[in-house]
């Protein structure tokens, strides 16, 4: 497809990057942290306020906004047809306990960005526009990660997710009450024509080849496993090392065999352990319980699979040598995804059409298009971070990159606008 499509429609639109540069900073100040970073975790009193400020926000430029029964927010455009589905544009608003001011935020500032470019121009589109704010795409508080867009997409029920619960016992459905968020709306009964997500690339490979757009291919496969290891409490003077039954030891073996296993399985495979909780942790006690998490992921399926077969191999030999009790459960599997050729189009056009320095890349995150998929033409579109670093307090961006990944997805929802349901 040439960017003479995008050219013609609405082409001269570009977005206010200095408005949208002062969004992100406003937004940042809602659950802001000391070090500079956000803790706004779902369905908290800091989610409530950004969710008030989005409403604010898109009704001031004319928009109507709703939420659904999962709490996911649509802040609709009229088109010229009401008939027609909408465009979408979106991401997240809630944020890792110790994240930064752009994962997630970016693809919904971005978004409101281009709602005020077309705004303020005044330019018509045909399909209403849609900016969404999906609720819990983290799993940072209730897991797993992009539950509500997972609903939407119909990978979960509605009340196995209104069902899960927090470390501390509170379910995610008296959460949602509990912010005034349990819409009437059914959860996936939503029309969309196309979805597009702008996002950080929260790693390093767009900044080290001073590429300003990743044109996003697809998202790697991963799956997410919760792991019990029960032994037994004893007195750290008391009890000989051999006749230990020691879970902290035991699960420090296992941490050690997934990055085993992740560097055997080639140089896309990732493994991690990111949550650790050690019973009774007692500085004279022998650990009797652990509980951890472990992420495995590959952009090819069948090497995910593989990863699991080893890891588990290994496991059960840990854990028979330490004579230890296993509880694992796999909690989440999110299979790769190759977004839709058209929507990809759409961004590689756009990007031309600006100059814009740009490389195609697979997604090493998981992100709510990855369910988005499943039901309508989708595609993600990247920027550069600091280093790549992200879940982190220190995660950065620059201004130019973040707003030159606006105006690829104004011009990409300009050329889906043209092309869609003619």
């Amino acid at each position: 497809m040439s960017s003479s499509g995008v050219l013609q429609a609405g082409g001269n639109i570009t977005v206010d990057g200095t408005a949208l540069w002062a969004d992100i900073l406003e937004t940042a100040q809602i659950g802001g942290t000391p070090k500079g970073g956000v803790r706004r975790l779902t369905l908290t009193e800091e989610d409530r306020q950004v969710r008030a400020w989005f409403t604010a926000a898109c009704t001031s430029l004319g928009c109507t906004v709703t939420h659904d029964s999962m709490g996911n927010q649509f802040a609709r455009r009229p088109g010229r047809d009401a008939g027609l589905p909408p465009i979408t544009m979106g991401s997240h608003l809630d944020t890792q306990p110790t994240g930064g001011k752009f994962d997630g935020i970016v693809g919904v500032l971005g978004g409101l960005a281009v709602l005020r470019a077309l705004h303020a121009s005044g330019h018509e589109t045909r399909h209403p526009i849609e900016l969404i704010n999906w609720t819990n795409e983290e799993g940072s508080r209730f897991a797993p990660a992009m539950l509500s867009s997972g609903v939407f997409a119909g990978v979960f029920t509605e009340q196995e997710a209104l069902d899960k619960t927090d470390r501390d016992g509170i379910r995610f459905g008296d959460a949602l009450a509990a912010i005034g968020y349990r819409g009437e709306p059914p959860c996936g009964q939503h029309p969309v024509a196309a979805y597009f997500e702008l996002h950080i690339e929260q790693g390093p490979i767009l900044e080290a080849e001073e590429k300003t757009i990743g044109v996003v291919t697809g998202v790697q496969g991963m799956r997410w496993y919760e792991v019990t290891l029960t032994g037994r409490d004893s007195h750290a003077g008391t009890t000989p090392m051999p006749m230990r039954a020691d879970a902290l030891l035991a699960a420090a073996r296992i941490i050690e065999a997934v990055s085993a296993v992740a560097l055997a399985h080639g140089p896309d495979a990732v493994g991690t352990v990111g949550l650790l909780e050690n019973r009774p942790n007692s500085r004279n006690v022998v650990p009797g319980e652990v509980f951890f998490t472990i992420d495995l992921r590959h952009p090819n399926d069948a090497v995910v699979v593989a990863m699991e077969t080893d890891l588990r191999g290994r496991i059960e030999q840990i854990v028979t040598d330490a004579g230890i009790a296993l509880a694992m459960e796999r909690v989440w599997d999110s299979p790769a995804v190759h977004f839709d050729p058209t929507c990809i189009a759409s961004v590689r056009a756009a990007t031309e059409s600006f100059g814009y320095p740009a490389r195609d890349i697979v997604s090493g995150a998981g992100h709510d298009a990855a369910y988005m998929a499943r039901v309508a033409p989708t595609t993600m579109i990247f920027v550069p971070c600091a280093g790549g670093l992200s879940h982190n307090e220190a995660e950065s961006a620059e201004p130019g990159d973040v707003a030159a990944g606006a105006n690829v997805l104004l011009r990409a929802v300009l050329d889906a606008d043209a092309r869609l349901n003619p």
